[in-house]
């Protein structure tokens, strides 16, 4: 094997963005199997969404369209929740977009990760498919984020998404409660693959993520709090506990340095 291509190969296993074909295909392929226990999850949690929908006096048709732009569970149940009480166009998009208001930090996390020479098609396409899901797999990603291992993780999700939540308005009442959220329980199992490995290597993260669920749930006592929608709470949280770590814990510069010389391995691709 060539020292081109063992480079290659290394990127490819890395998740770099090296432009090439068979790395593309492989991280793309690589996001596929990460993505099916993700689309396990999300098919039945749209499911139960659906029901709600229903409730709403949405059709199946009316209801897999708005998942397949959403493709977010707590903007989707605020949306449906607002059209059950006739609430006005502007209310619903507000109310969604506090909502969804955590996918803007996501967004300026994952940017990080990107290359400079990545165009604004891709990055359009990756926050479109980016979900709470596809971020924890992504940024758990050393070096740059290839953006067909975005595009690999979307191909089963969104599809079970849409369909899910179709079904769910369709046939969403022969199903109990019960048994709807013992179906969930894949997607907090998928959760818990993508908090544990990280804690167990480094505990100021493991101290982070066991205060982000103390404090997560504190501020469900408060009545001034507990009023807050679910995303608002995530973004504050996030914005406090994120400032303090990068404060106390500052990350060391190895981090810039893995990025500078995936940088320079683009460079040396494209002569």
């Amino acid at each position: 094997m060539t020292s081109g291509a063992a480079k290659g190969k290394e990127s490819t296993a890395r998740g770099e963005y090296s432009f090439r074909l068979p790395n593309n295909r492989a991280a793309f392929l690589d996001g596929v199997k990460v993505g099916v226990p993700i689309g396990m999850g999300d098919f039945v949690v749209a499911f139960a969404l659906g029901v709600q929908a229903k409730t709403a006096g949405l059709t199946a048709f009316q209801c897999g369209l708005a998942s397949f732009f959403c493709l977010a569970s707590a903007g989707e149940r605020v949306g449906f929740s607002s059209i059950a009480e006739s609430a006005s166009y502007c209310a619903i998009v507000l109310a969604t977009l506090v909502a969804n208001a955590r996918y803007f930090l996501m967004s300026c996390a994952l940017s990080r990760r990107c290359s400079p020479r990545l165009s604004l098609f891709h990055r359009a396409l990756i926050g479109f498919g980016l979900t709470d899901e596809s971020f924890g797999m992504a940024i758990l990603r050393p070096g740059f984020f290839n953006p067909w291992f975005a595009y690999g993780i979307m191909v089963v999700p969104v599809p079970l998404w849409t369909i899910g939540s179709a079904l769910g308005v369709v046939v969403g009442n022969v199903l109990s409660p019960q048994w709807i959220s013992a179906l969930g329980v894949a997607l907090f199992g998928m959760f818990l693959a993508v908090i544990v490995p990280p804690c167990r290597k480094n505990r100021v993260v493991a101290a982070l993520v066991a205060s982000s669920f103390a404090f997560s749930f504190l501020m469900t006592r408060p009545p001034i709090l507990s009023g807050w929608s679910e995303g608002s709470r995530v973004v504050v949280l996030t914005l406090i506990l994120a400032s303090l770590a990068a404060l106390v814990f500052p990350v060391d510069e190895e981090f810039a340095d893995e990025l500078n010389a995936d940088a320079a391995t683009l460079e040396a691709e494209e002569r």
